[in-house]
């Protein structure tokens, strides 16, 4: 029954992931027809989501540690599935920059429970993998979101691509909510009952600065996030403008490579993590730091060279790498923590990673691609990629090293 949970929890975060990136596939034609600088589409893929989900985040996980997480996933799956097929009928880029509003304010309230309710289903010891094949739903959900928004764009207009992905989600939240338990808080830790309550936020908030580990972790999962998104986001305007490709082929591509390539990486990463991290807890920090430092050369290459074929073959590595670090960050996470203080850590890592990632990445490319362009240089967009992309991933693997320095002395003051 626990893999039928997590499968269904899996479902939906492809849908969390699906109606998130769609926008992404769909920018150019938005572009063309609403007429918008690069900024304003950083704005609408990046800021404008992620400052309402992190806002709403933190209370919406507090809610979780307290409430029943099941029925919260089903109302916030609701919630986004909604807003994304309103976005279709957005008339001009204010009612599509609220539309996005309402995603994030919905998806807030989808991975922080159930982040909580995996790991009161499965081990310590499992935990890693676990999260992670929980995780390849992100990649699963760019891959349709890409194939499928881009075919739908080019055939019916990139309005429709919202309001068909939005509203199947809204059935997936029904059975959600009818089909699943709510799970004993501490069930895999060989608990029969739910523990003490929920301490307060300011307890929460306070254990998890103290612990120097959790500090670091946060800032190298925001970094690596950011490299995704700055990444990511643009990838697709990239191959239209500097390489001339038509949407339709670029969407199948990038749908096979992100899909195929960061789902095996997620599944990779929790696994090598729980190998390792079984004979020294370091590992879950120092496998992403050595896969994350891999992922220099590929940016540059991707970005550098002039075949896009190699290009596009390329983004397959990059999304492998970039994906292995999720399951392994999760797992540490909710290892230096109580059970009542899960559903809250997960969403205040997430606050971070969606913050500086997907706030900040995606906005940074666009504002320095605006500037390069402004001074007549030749690809403006290549080199705001590039130039974002690497510095990050230098500096997310200096905060691994620092994270595993203390990993191992912060988890025993908590068995303490």
């Amino acid at each position: 029954y626990r893999y039928y949970v997590l499968g269904v929890l899996t479902v939906v975060y492809v849908f969390n992931f699906l109606d998130r990136q769609l926008l992404v596939i769909l920018q150019e034609p938005i572009k063309a027809e609403l007429g918008l600088s690069d900024t304003q589409l950083g704005l609408l893929t990046g800021f404008a989501f992620a400052l309402f989900y992190v806002v709403c985040g933190i209370p919406i996980a507090r809610w979780a540690d307290r409430g029943v997480r099941r029925s919260i996933i089903a109302l916030s799956l609701t919630v986004w599935s909604g807003m994304t097929a309103l976005c279709g009928l957005a008339g001009n880029y204010t009612q599509l920059l609220l539309a996005r509003m309402g995603v994030g304010v919905g998806e807030a309230g989808g991975s922080p429970p159930a982040h909580s309710m995996i790991s009161d289903i499965f081990s310590p010891k499992h935990r890693a993998l676990a999260l992670s094949i929980y995780s390849i739903g992100i990649y699963i959900g760019i891959l349709t979101g890409f194939a499928l928004g881009g075919w739908i764009a080019e055939s019916f207009g990139w309005r429709w691509a919202f309001v068909v992905v939005g509203l199947p989600g809204i059935a997936l939240a029904v059975l959600l909510r009818w089909s699943v338990a709510e799970p004993i808080r501490g069930w895999s830790e060989g608990r029969t009952q739910d523990p003490r309550p929920a301490p307060p936020i300011g307890e929460v908030a306070w254990l998890l600065w103290s612990r120097v580990s959790f500090r670091h972790l946060a800032l190298a999962a925001s970094l690596q996030a950011f490299i995704i998104y700055a990444i990511g986001n643009w990838l697709p305007s990239y191959f239209l403008r500097e390489h001339g490709l038509g949407l339709s082929t670029v969407g199948t591509w990038l749908a096979l490579t992100t899909g195929i390539g960061g789902g095996l990486g997620s599944f990779f990463g929790g696994w090598l993590s729980d190998r390792l991290g079984a004979k020294d807890l370091r590992w879950y920090l120092w496998a992403p730091a050595i896969l994350t430092s891999l992922t220099v050369p590929v940016i540059a290459i991707i970005l550098l060279t002039d075949s896009p074929r190699l290009a596009l073959l390329l983004t397959a590595p990059f999304n492998f790498l970039t994906a292995a670090y999720l399951g392994a960050v999760l797992a540490v996470s909710h290892n230096l923590v109580a059970v009542r203080m899960r559903a809250l850590t997960s969403a205040v890592l997430f606050f971070f990673i969606n913050l500086i990632g997907l706030g900040l990445g995606p906005v940074s490319v666009g504002y320095l691609s605006d500037r390069f362009a402004a001074s007549q240089s030749a690809a403006p967009l290549s080199q705001a990629m590039l130039i974002c992309g690497i510095a990050a991933a230098l500096w997310a693997c200096l905060h691994y090293v620092l994270a595993a320095r203390s990993i191992r002395q912060d988890i025993a003051r908590l068995e303490a």
